[in-house]
């Protein structure tokens, strides 16, 4: 059993921006600007909200309340890889 934990990247989430939110964001941009608004991008929380289901799913655990109040890509960045990693 493999208990290897990747962590969510800038591009990983401007694909999952895409996927569920359908807002199309460069990851270099949202790397960039990481500490933007999501609004600037175009994700409401809705669409936040999406995304945090999503890497429920693709991680089998639950990611902390907060991650779906984050207001930034770095601040969401920042919660969901240190969940994963201390949850591993």
């Amino acid at each position: 059993m493999t208990t290897e934990v990747n962590q969510v990247t800038f591009a990983d989430l401007a694909a999952l921006m895409k996927k569920g939110a359908g807002v199309t964001v460069d990851p270099r941009e949202l790397e960039s600007r990481a500490d933007a608004p999501f609004g600037e991008f175009g994700l409401d929380s809705l669409g936040l909200l999406g995304i945090v289901g999503e890497l429920e799913n693709r991680h089998g655990r639950a990611l902390p309340t907060d991650a779906e109040r984050c207001k930034s890509p770095r601040a969401f960045l920042d919660l969901v890889n240190g969940a994963l990693t201390t949850g591993a």
